[in-house]
């Protein structure tokens, strides 16, 4: 019987290659437009379109559904035949992200899509790789909802967006989990333990990844710089809207909202996740069993989206605060590029303001004084006086904005400049298109707000001439960066690295557009880091 077994090994090791020949060859006889390529786990078909080939819905982890219902994702099975690649996978469950309405997607989610320039790299060398985390607050998004074909055409880079648990599915915590294992930081390990097993499959270097994300995937992004699981698995990083150290002040949106903080104790989240099983009826001995029963509408409600939005650090997969992370120097030494919007506050403030207004002289005092109490609320106010802005609603979210994004961006970009290049950008242009569809509000105009930099990056709505010769050059940016380590993009002004306090890069269509600034002193950064409690060691 042993040489019956190694008879037959030896028999697939043979035919497999063979038979994946005949079907890539059978797949190519339907034409061009619907390329073929082989990964690890068997051969997908995708589709072309021209300058560049897509590559949708592949599976880099088994469906974490049923008895897989909160655990770390396992390998995705091996298929026969060609799958089809040729649209997006389901995206994983969330409600929606503005208004009433149920959960749309499905447990079965961790799906990637790549997109690749069509053809060869130039002198037969393998493409950088640049793998994108969506932002959403880690309840909402997709990665399918990024179309890459501009940035992987024009940078000659091949692009991966990702699928990863949300809410619920994703950062929940519980005793018998032993803590809050961060699936959704597990499905991104995966995703890129699945890049370096293909990327050269689909012409790219397995060994030349950046990562970048915006929002929750900046946060991902930081997540990552700092989990020793994370080790090797990428070489550059790209922050956007998102650092380490991002925080909102209390009651700066509405009179209900706390501090916002999206790194939580380990703890708090278990103790979450206990009281949420003993509220689904699931309170007793083998308290996972019965939530692994339990329907995805029965989950996927407003309160347990909001109390399992948050990543949990004292684990394994976190055990350090990434902030006090950065702040003692432990984290993965690579190149990190990280910035912010202009007006990253105002988008937030404005879905505010029909229920919580900011009001005149008197309720913008009042409001700084119950953010920050009553001696920042002095310095606040004459930092930010109301003269110097159109209404009180913009002076409040240009505050908020610096002291919740800007700053804490910048602090972390000096941290991260004591290791390693770092680079800081401010994106600047007030008349950026609004690809978010919600209404706006003539209070408090959105102009650089936060999320606005993505359609100068991938191809969402168009942009006007100016904007369009903005976004080459930002790609040109970010993807020289990705190829070597240096934000670079040919004709356009260079970019100083994190050293001195007018080393950010600020980004604005037009003559002059692109130049460094202080953003620092431009945002009274000293005012807020005065706020910031002081780091200097990991806990």
């Amino acid at each position: 019987m042993p040489d019956v077994r190694k008879s037959r090994r030896l028999c697939r090791r043979l035919l497999t290659p063979a038979l994946t020949l005949v079907l890539m060859l059978t797949a190519a006889a339907e034409g061009p437009e619907r390329p073929v390529a082989d990964t690890d786990r068997g051969l997908v078909r995708g589709r072309s379109h021209g300058a560049y080939t897509t590559f949708e819905g592949i599976p880099y982890a088994a469906p974490p559904t049923g008895a897989l219902r909160w655990r770390l994702p396992e390998p995705a099975p091996r298929w026969e035949g060609v799958r089809d690649a040729g649209a997006a996978g389901s995206r994983c469950v969330q409600l929606p992200a503005l208004g009433p309405g149920g959960p749309s997607g499905s447990e079965d989610c961790l799906y990637l899509n790549v997109t690749a320039p069509a053809g060869a790299a130039a002198r037969g060398a393998r493409r950088p790789v640049m793998v994108w985390f969506h932002g959403g607050g880690f309840v909402n998004g997709a990665g399918d909802l990024y179309p890459a074909g501009r940035l992987a055409v024009r940078g000659d880079v091949v692009v991966v967006t990702v699928n990863y648990r949300l809410g619920v599915f994703g950062l929940f915590g519980h005793p018998e989990l032993g803590g809050a294992p961060g699936f959704a930081l597990a499905d991104q390990q995966a995703a890129l333990r699945w890049v370096r097993a293909n990327a050269e499959r689909f012409g790219a270097d397995p060994h030349n990844v950046t990562v970048f994300g915006e929002s929750a995937g900046a946060l991902s992004v930081c997540a990552h710089l700092t989990s020793p699981a994370s080790a090797g698995l990428f070489h550059k990083a790209i922050l956007q809207s998102g650092s380490c150290s991002t925080t909102m002040p209390p009651w700066s949106l509405l009179p209900t909202l706390g501090v916002y903080e999206p790194f939580v104790p380990e703890r708090r989240t278990v103790s979450d996740g206990v009281l949420a099983a003993a509220r689904l009826g699931c309170g007793g001995p083998a308290a996972l069993d019965c939530l692994r029963r339990l329907d995805t509408d029965r989950l996927v409600t407003p309160e347990l989206t909001q109390a399992f939005s948050k990543v949990s650090y004292g684990g394994a997969q976190l055990p350090v605060e990434p902030r006090r992370a950065l702040e003692a120097g432990r984290f993965h030494r690579v190149p990190v590029v990280q910035g912010t919007t202009r007006d990253e506050m105002r988008i937030f403030v404005a879905q505010t303001l029909a229920v919580y207004p900011v009001g005149d002289e008197a309720g913008y005092r009042a409001r700084l004084e119950r953010s920050f109490g009553a001696s920042t609320a002095r310095a606040a106010e004459a930092s930010y006086p109301l003269s110097a802005y159109p209404t009180p609603a913009v002076a409040w979210a240009a505050l908020l904005s610096d002291a919740s994004f800007t700053c804490p961006a910048l602090r972390d970009g000096g941290a991260l400049a004591r290791h390693v290049p770092a680079y800081g950008y401010r994106f600047s242009d007030g008349d950026a298109p609004n690809a978010t569809g919600l209404p706006e509000v003539p209070e408090l105009p959105y102009g650089a707000s936060h999320g606005f930099e993505l359609p100068y990056l991938f191809a969402l709505v168009p942009l006007a001439d100016p904007q369009q010769e903005l976004a080459d050059r930002m790609t040109g940016y970010w993807t020289r960066f990705a190829r070597t380590g240096v934000p670079a993009a040919a004709g356009a002004p260079q970019w100083p690295r994190h050293r001195s306090p007018a080393s950010v890069l600020s980004l604005a269509p037009g003559a002059g557009g692109i130049r460094p600034v202080d953003a620092r002193a431009e945002h009274h950064c000293a005012l807020w880091d005065a706020q910031w409690p002081a780091v200097t060691t990991a806990p």
